[in-house]
């Protein structure tokens, strides 16, 4: 397949392709045990390089807020975020390629039974600083107070160590919290549909975003993200339906 000079100079203009890796997540990426970004995110970008003919540099971070700064800033070519309107000012994303929920957590004893219990004045609720979540919830909860963790992977922790009233985050992550921290407990049901895309800068034009989001469709029709998320033996997470602007 033959792609356009101009394309892969828009996506590698110094000649190798730059991908944002955020281990925040381990639902799409995590280090392994030789300290080696490995994931379904890790896979769409070397496959992507591949089919661009270039080389491809691994930009790896802890947490959301630094994967879309490295983008955005244009230190990086790609990246791999959660969709969300505030990321949207610098950033072209594609059409999600993965669906996560987004979950609460509560101590044992916590009084709180449902998700519409949450958002009450006098709780508390901890997110991971420039996660999804943090900023969906920022815009959404209107009397409940905002603790912004370090991380995402840092949540229950700042959590279990502050006695605040709610922790939030990916339900995955949460859940193996839950064998690290026994007394704790999930809300039922889901506060948000966390979708996963991809995205390049803004400056890049629409011509590489048009590439990118056909790239990314692709590759959920034809079972490469299925078959990475089987691979990595990621449990709970779903492969996002075709786009309809596809």
């Amino acid at each position: 397949m033959s792609i356009a000079t101009d394309i892969v100079c828009a996506f590698a203009p110094a000649g190798t392709l730059r991908a944002s890796i955020n281990t925040g997540n381990p639902i799409l990426a995590r280090l392994d045990a030789s300290g080696e970004a490995v994931g379904v995110s890790v896979d769409l970008a070397r496959k992507l390089a591949a089919r661009l003919g270039v080389g491809i540099e691994l930009m790896v971070f802890d947490a959301a807020g630094k994967s879309v700064a490295a983008v955005t800033g244009e230190q990086a070519d790609i990246g791999f975020f959660a969709i969300d309107p505030a990321r949207g000012e610098g950033i072209r994303f594609t059409g999600p390629y993965v669906l996560i929920e987004g979950a609460y957590l509560v101590a044992e004893g916590s009084p709180l039974r449902d998700n519409a219990e949450v958002d009450r004045a006098g709780h508390r609720v901890v997110v991971g600083r420039g996660s999804a979540y943090d900023l969906y919830l920022s815009r959404a909860l209107k009397a409940a107070e905002i603790v912004r963790a370090v991380n995402s992977q840092a949540v229950v922790d700042t959590f279990v160590a502050g006695g605040q009233e709610v922790a939030a985050g990916v339900r995955q992550q949460l859940q193996a919290d839950l064998l690290r921290h026994p007394g704790l407990r999930l809300l039922p049901g889901r506060f948000m549909v966390i979708e996963q895309a991809m995205g390049l800068p803004k400056s890049r034009g629409e011509a590489a975003a048009d590439f990118l989001r056909g790239y990314v469709e692709e590759m959920k029709a034809s079972g490469f993200v299925a078959e990475a998320l089987e691979r990595h033996r990621i449990e709970g997470a779903s492969v996002a339906p075709a786009s309809a602007n596809a």
